[in-house]
């Protein structure tokens, strides 16, 4: 074989996706089944045949606060995926390493439609993230995030409320928008998986978003997956079905 082509076949080789062969052990993930990143991506893998070998962390009972959990992750967070000795923590890295790595269409090798992608999944992890799960669900739901004093929590609420409606109506009316099936066209990407796992914790708080039209289109489109029902389980028996007798502030 001559040097150039030799040369073309190795550069091709480790270029190309990296998939589990029979031999090799899954990908280990530290999470935790209520966890909305968590879900994020348990959902994209199960929908990718992706296998992971999935390490629950018990956050109720504060495992990741503690020094075994913490050499993990300093952050104290989950989820974590190991892959051999290389550790990944953060969702949305997670999610881009997943897909990259099976060579995945939901995360288009072509340079304008993967930097699509990285703008959605930007853009849900940041003023979405913060304003609606951080900002409205979070302190209705969890002890920890409710402010100490009635007004304190009463402004948090409204702050959060008033952002998070902005953010479902650019959600709405421009990354969706009415011929779109997805966030970046229409196929489903990681973006999409990763915002129905945030879009979703206003179940946990009777949310309606039927204002919004083009979101429940979309949330209809993601419910549908086959494996929706098993990923999100613990979160529906766990968080959503034991507060459908609470009272909510509406959104």
């Amino acid at each position: 074989m001559a040097p150039s082509e030799h040369a073309r076949r190795r550069k091709a080789f480790q270029n190309a996706p990296i998939a589990n062969r029979p031999s090799e052990p899954p990908m280990k993930l530290y999470h935790h089944p209520i966890s909305t990143t968590s879900r994020a991506v348990m959902l994209f893998a199960a929908d990718a045949g992706i296998p992971l070998d999935l390490h629950p962390v018990d956050l109720f009972a504060g495992e990741h606060l503690q020094p075994p959990y913490a050499a993990i992750n300093p952050n104290q967070a989950v989820p974590v995926l190991e892959d051999g000795a290389f550790r990944l923590a953060e969702s949305a890295a997670i999610l881009r390493y997943l897909a990259a790595r099976a060579g995945s269409p939901a995360y288009p090798a072509e340079l304008r439609l993967r930097a699509r992608v990285d703008e959605r999944l930007d853009w849900f992890n940041t003023g979405l993230s913060r304003d609606f799960a951080y900002g409205f669900v979070y302190p209705q739901l969890y002890p920890h995030h409710v402010r100490p004093e009635p007004a304190g929590q009463a402004q948090t609420l409204a702050w959060g409320r008033e952002k998070a409606r902005r953010w479902l109506g650019i959600l709405d009316e421009s990354l969706i928008g009415p011929r779109q099936d997805f966030v970046c066209g229409d196929r489903a990407t990681i973006a999409d998986h990763f915002g129905a796992a945030i879009v979703t914790l206003g179940d946990a708080v009777q949310a309606d978003l039927r204002p919004w039209r083009n979101v429940s289109r979309w949330l209809a489109r993601m419910r549908g997956l086959p494996c929706w029902g098993k990923v999100n389980h613990a979160f529906e028996t766990l968080i959503v079905a034991p507060n459908r007798g609470r009272r909510f502030e509406a959104l």
